[in-house]
C-alpha cells in the first residue's frame, strides 16, 4: 500500500467532530488520492517546526516512516510568533529544521516534499487582497528544498493568487469566518488541496502514482462522467471552470439578499 505521511500545523490537521467545521489540508487531499493510498497526518494544532521537534513528534515520525513513503512537510504559520519562545523559530532556524525533517525522510528511503504555508485571508477595506503575511518564511521553505534537492510546492503563491482572483466575498466560504482568517472549512480544504495534487502530478513518478485521475468516478458502477467541479477542471483547483462556478454562485447569492 502506498503511503503519504503529512507533517504540519492546524492548517494541515485531520480534524474530528469536536472542531467542526474546521478542516485541514490532509482532509481535503483525500479526495484526490487513489483508493489504495493510505494518508497519515502527524500534523498538530499550534505547532511550529521548533515545537514539533522539541516535543518529540519528529521522533515519532522517524519511528514510523518506511521506504517509499511520500513525506509532505508544511509549516510556517506558528514559526513566525516571536512572542512565544516555545514556538518561535527565526527564519534561519526554520530553514534548518525543515532540512532536518527532509534528512530523516531520506534516511528511511522516503520521498520528502516541502510545501510553503497557505496564505491567510487578509483583505483591505476595499476587498483587495493583502499578500505577504508570511514574510520570508515561504522563501526559506523553498531554499530548504533546493539545498536538500527535494521537490517544493509553493502553496503560499498558489493560495495567494487564488484568494486574489476570487475576491473577499467569495473567500468567506473557504475559511472559518468570522472566527478567524487562517483555518479552512471543508470547501477550502478541498480547493487548496487541489493545488497540492496539481504539484504532485507535475512531479511525475512516484508522486503522481498516489493520485486518482481528474475524471475519477465514484467507487460504484456509475458510468456517467464525473460532474464534481473539484475533479473535472483541466488544470486543478485553479482552473477557470471553478472560478466561473464561484463567480456565478456568489452573484446569485448577492441578488437573493
Amino acid at each position: 500500500m502506498k503511503r503519504i505521511i503529512y507533517l504540519g500545523d492546524s492548517t494541515v490537521t485531520f480534524n474530528k467532530i469536536a472542531t467542526w467545521p474546521q478542516c485541514g489540508l490532509s482532509q481535503g487531499l483525500l479526495l484526490y488520492l487513489k483508493d489504495d493510498v493510505f494518508l497519515r497526518s502527524f500534523a498538530i494544532n499550534g505547532r511550529s517546526t521548533k515545537s514539533f521537534i522539541d516535543q518529540g513528534r519528529l521522533d515519532q515520525v522517524d519511528g514510523y516512516l518506511e521506504e517509499g513513503d511520500i513525506l509532505l512537510i508544511q509549516f510556517g504559520h506558528n514559526d513566525q510568533k516571536e512572542s512565544d519562545p516555545a514556538r518561535y523559530a527565526p527564519v534561519d532556524q526554520y530553514l534548518e529544521n525543515l532540512k532536518k525533517m527532509i534528512r530523516i525522510g531520506k534516511a528511511h528511503g522516503a520521498f520528502p516534499v516541502i510545501l510553503s504555508p497557505i496564505a491567510r485571508r487578509y483583505y483591505d477595506e476595499r476587498g483587495v487582497y493583502l499578500p505577504g503575511c508570511h514574510g520570508e518564511y515561504p522563501d526559506a521553505a523553498r531554499k530548504a528544498a533546493e539545498s536538500e534537492d527535494v521537490p517544493f510546492i509553493d502553496m503560499t503563491r498558489f493560495t495567494t493568487d487564488y484568494l486574489t482572483s476570487i475576491g473577499e466575498i467569495a473567500s468567506r466560504r473557504l475559511f472559518v469566518v468570522p472566527k478567524d482568517n487562517t483555518h479552512l472549512v471543508m470547501e477550502g480544504a478541498i480547493i487548496f488541496a487541489g493545488f497540492i495534487a496539481d504539484g504532485l502530478r507535475k512531479l511525475g513518478h512516484p508522486y503522481i502514482d498516489v493520485l486518482c485521475a481528474y475524471d475519477a468516478r465514484t467507487v460504484d458502477e456509475d458510468e456517467r462522467e464525473a460532474e464534481c467541479p473539484y475533479m473535472t477542471f483541466g488544470s486543478g483547483a485553479s482552473g477557470d471552470s471553478l472560478k466561473e462556478l464561484k463567480a456565478t454562485e456568489y452573484a446569485t447569492e448577492t441578488e437573493d439578499q
